[in-house]
């Protein structure tokens, strides 16, 4: 069944518009987002009010739906809750031995390979599936789709965090492949460290962003 225009714009706000550096801080052109994906502005509004359910984006009385930037706040929960998550997930993985080293070097793999801006979101969404791996690991399902719930959250972080701070992809790089080589060791200790390293550094680039 193909999908309709609701949820076409709102995959298409949530998954790339919303992600966009530079419509940080701005009121979102319902007309602009229609005429980008061929619908009507009755399914952008329809979305938009999905949107706002979630907190993604504010509706203004007589101005529209505005895309707040993620407060301080927001970002230190947004890395909270990821740290929990990631942390039980390596603990689980190590101690059944079943760290998914493979799709995580296959990840960041693929991130080698991007390092331009044009290439941002690519690489954000490798980053994404090198996590997720992780935690789809640990086989629990409801710990999996709670995970994927803060997706949205996480993409804009981590293209703020890129286009903040030149080096971020190389430091991006050189801190997934701190916790995989924690993974490969088998060492609990060393992959919580290793976890918490790489959140905190992108919580401390947004920060000062």
């Amino acid at each position: 069944m193909a999908a309709s225009g609701r949820d076409r714009a709102y995959q298409f706000l949530k998954d790339s518009y919303l992600s966009d550096p530079e419509r940080q801080g701005c009121f979102i052109n319902e007309q602009e987002v229609a005429s980008l994906i061929g619908v009507s502005r009755t399914p952008i509004r329809e979305a938009l009010l999905l949107l706002s359910a979630e907190d993604l984006v504010q509706l203004i009385p007589k101005r529209g739906a505005y895309v707040a930037p993620m407060s301080g706040r927001e970002l230190s929960e947004l890395m909270e809750m990821r740290g929990m998550v990631e942390r039980h997930a390596a603990e689980q993985a190590l101690r059944r031995g079943a760290a998914p080293v493979g799709p995580m070097e296959d990840a960041l793999r693929h991130q080698e390979e991007l390092t331009v801006p044009e290439e941002a979101r690519t690489f954000i969404d490798w980053d994404h599936r090198f996590h997720s791996a992780l935690v789809a690991s640990t086989g629990n399902d409801m710990l999996i789709k709670f995970y994927d719930g803060l997706r949205a959250r996480q993409v804009r972080a981590g293209m703020v965090a890129l286009f903040s701070t030149q080096d971020r992809y190389a430091s991006v790089l050189d801190e997934h492949t701190a916790i995989l080589d924690a993974l490969r060791s088998g060492d609990e200790a060393a992959a919580a460290a290793a976890i918490d390293s790489h959140l905190d550094a992108t919580l401390k680039v947004l920060l000062e962003s």
